[in-house]
């Protein structure tokens, strides 16, 4: 069956669901929330398995991120890997919602 002309033309009002979840995040004022969750999820993926198996609590207030471990190996290390750590955060979200580190 072959298309229509007019299923062929692109207008102005077709976007991506990409574009539209993107649109409805920001008019719901839940984009931070969201970002948030994304790095929790992801964070074995940005620290490192061995590092995120000892890490107790993630949570995220005011532009710093917490970090609650159970090591003193972890810890120095984490304090050691600060911005990188921050700029690799930063980086997955697409956005600065991280400024600074805090490792309880």
């Amino acid at each position: 069956m072959a298309k229509k002309e007019f299923d062929k033309i692109p207008t102005r009002d077709d976007i991506s669901i990409k574009q539209a979840v993107e649109k409805w995040l920001d008019a719901y004022r839940l984009r931070q929330k969201f970002d948030v969750s994304s790095i929790v999820n992801a964070w074995p993926e940005i620290i490192g398995p061995y590092i995120a198996k000892r890490t107790l609590q993630i949570y995220v207030k005011d532009k710093k991120l917490f970090v609650k471990v159970e090591s003193a190996v972890v810890k120095h290390e984490l304090v050691m890997r600060k911005r990188q750590i921050v700029g690799r955060v930063n980086e997955h979200v697409g956005q600065v919602i991280v400024e600074e580190m805090v490792v309880l």
